[in-house]
């Protein structure tokens, strides 16, 4: 993304489709502590609503706990990250294809998709690489997602691989928003002004 590039939040006049592969930025007026200063994959995106993961909220749980033989595979931090608030014990998994024939994912930006939880990683040979397993995701019913963004809870960015599978996610708020020249104010705003 360009440093110029212009973000899209409800009181602009861009593009504020929301579809698979852009991110959800949350903005500093964000009051639902599930997503304060969250940055989300938008996993799916139709008329019946939207459904994105949460990618900077890693847990303390190493892979290899809940899912062994992911493990090996996992994108440093070798993490379980916290996908959302829906469905905390359901598993999703995102990671680099390098296989363009293989039929068992779900593309989201250019090489990199959802698998499917079931696969047996040991029979994944080096057809995918990089994953990262997320507990949870985030859901919005019919237009829900849409009148959050034109309250202007959300700046909608275009997505990029290294956001998704960043070795430092905990700074990825910030750091989203600082590529950004009209957000650089925000990625520096404390987190509780008051107490400042």
């Amino acid at each position: 993304m360009a440093a110029d590039e212009e973000i899209t939040t409800g009181a602009g006049g861009s593009d504020q489709r929301v579809v698979r592969g852009r991110l959800l930025v949350a903005t500093p007026g964000m009051n639902d502590p599930n997503f304060d200063r969250t940055v989300l994959l938008v996993i799916e995106h139709t008329d019946e609503g939207a459904l994105a993961i949460v990618l900077n909220r890693p847990s303390g749980l190493e892979v290899a706990d809940p899912l062994p033989g992911w493990g090996a595979l996992a994108a440093e931090p070798g993490v379980v990250f916290v996908g959302g608030p829906v469905a905390p014990d359901a598993a999703l998994v995102v990671g680099r294809v390098t296989d363009p024939a293989f039929d068992r994912w779900a593309p989201v930006i250019e090489d990199l998709g959802v698998l499917d939880v079931g696969l047996d990683p040991a029979d994944l040979g080096t057809r995918v690489a990089d994953v990262r397993i997320f507990a949870g995701y985030a859901g919005w019913s019919p237009g829900q997602l849409e009148g959050e963004i034109d309250a202007g809870a959300w700046f909608v960015l275009d997505g990029v691989i290294d956001d998704v599978l960043s070795v430092d996610p905990v700074d990825l708020w910030a750091d989203v928003l600082h590529r950004v020249d009209q957000a650089t104010l925000y990625a520096s705003h404390p987190p509780q002004p008051w107490l400042s």
